[in-house]
């Protein structure tokens, strides 16, 4: 019988962050330990740290040298999972590779596409790193099967899906409408997240639609698009109750971005009831693809004005399609196949591998 999982998880991105990352993460491991897993998260919060510039509510921890070793080898890991390319899975990887121990990573983030977007520095040279950072992983898990070919046109084919899920318990229709939204004009087009030029906000926002745009999050952005777009109502960063509420009370979810991995959000919006105007790019494809739940057009204009026809049951059809047990499933496959950890029935893994199956 395989040993009980001893996780190790390894991660520059970790509360007080609000993103899909990390509630990916979070998730992951409060779902894990519910399992019966023993998991040390090595985050930010544990060691002195600077924000990172233009990004100051992301912390770069200042890990003294073999610190991050130590933390892994004092749980007694059996397993390494390295989420982020920071410096803690700098540090982690550096540790893996001197003991000659098995890591896996995860490819959450186009980092080179935000700095390019953010610097105007050519996105090779943030790919030339990844490239580096990850090829010494056993595994390499990613959100959809889109995401997967494009690594693997950079070389980087050791890839194992994991997917993402919803809380239907907590995003869900016919939740009352917020205050913010009394006596907007309808519909309420609606975008959930980082407020940052890597968005694309701009495009959603110039949009010439019928209704009322509503942006929630916080980040960067925020103070100069309120400037340039005042007929937008801008309700900062929510979450909980508060957030589902937004969700339920609009009328479709707009999508701009054209570099998310996947987008939490979108299965959030969908599960809400709300069908999805987007780009076709990765994250959308995966997401909404040919579902019936949404339009993928590179005419923004035109999806908005054809998804706003699309029932809302579409929709909460659609987001079944996404759950967290299935995800985490998928996760455990790739760490009892990487390393020979966290026992199972063969019917569990015939359940994940399938789940795998369906994503692809």
């Amino acid at each position: 019988m395989s040993p009980p999982l001893r996780l190790a998880l390894v991660t520059d991105a970790w509360a007080p962050q609000v993103n899909g990352v990390v509630r990916t993460l979070q998730t992951t491991v409060d779902m894990l330990e519910a399992r019966g897993a023993s998991v040390l998260v090595i985050s930010p919060d544990r060691f002195r740290s600077l924000p990172c510039p233009t990004y100051p509510e992301i912390r770069l921890a200042l890990a003294r040298p073999g610190a991050v070793g130590r933390l892994i080898e004092a749980h007694a890991a059996n397993a390494v999972h390295i989420a982020t390319e920071g410096p803690l899975g700098l540090a982690a990887r550096r540790h893996c590779l001197r003991v000659r121990r098995t890591f896996t990573t995860s490819f959450h983030t186009r980092f080179p596409d935000y700095v390019e977007a953010r610097t105007g520095l050519p996105a090779r040279y943030g790919w030339r790193y990844l490239r580096w950072f990850h090829r010494p992983a056993r595994a390499i898990l990613v959100a959809t099967p889109t995401l997967a070919q494009e690594l693997a046109t950079h070389g980087l084919r050791q890839t194992r899906i994991w997917s993402r899920g919803v809380d239907l318990a907590r995003f869900r229709p016919g939740l009352p409408a917020p205050e913010a939204y009394r006596g907007l004009a309808r519909p309420i087009l609606l975008n959930v997240g980082r407020v940052a030029v890597e968005k694309n906000l701009e495009a959603f926002l110039a949009l010439e639609t019928p209704g009322t745009k509503v942006v929630v999050g916080d980040g960067p952005a925020l103070a100069e698009l309120r400037a340039r777009f005042p007929e937008v109502r801008f309700l900062g960063a929510l979450s909980g109750e508060p957030l589902a509420r937004a969700y339920a009370g609009a009328d479709l979810f707009v999508f701009p971005s054209r570099t998310d991995t996947f987008g939490l959000v979108l299965v959030e919006a969908l599960a809400s009831g709300l069908p999805v105007a987007a780009y076709p790019v990765p994250g959308p494809l995966d997401v909404v693809g040919d579902s019936g739940a949404g339009v993928l057009d590179d005419d923004l204009a035109s999806a908005v004005a054809l998804a706003l026809r699309i029932p809302r049951a579409a929709a909460i059809d659609r987001a079944r399609a996404f759950s967290w047990e299935a995800a985490v499933d998928q996760f455990e496959a790739a760490l009892e196949d990487c390393f020979g950890v966290t026992p199972r029935k063969r019917r569990w893994l015939r359940r994940a591998r399938r789940a795998e199956a369906e994503v692809a």
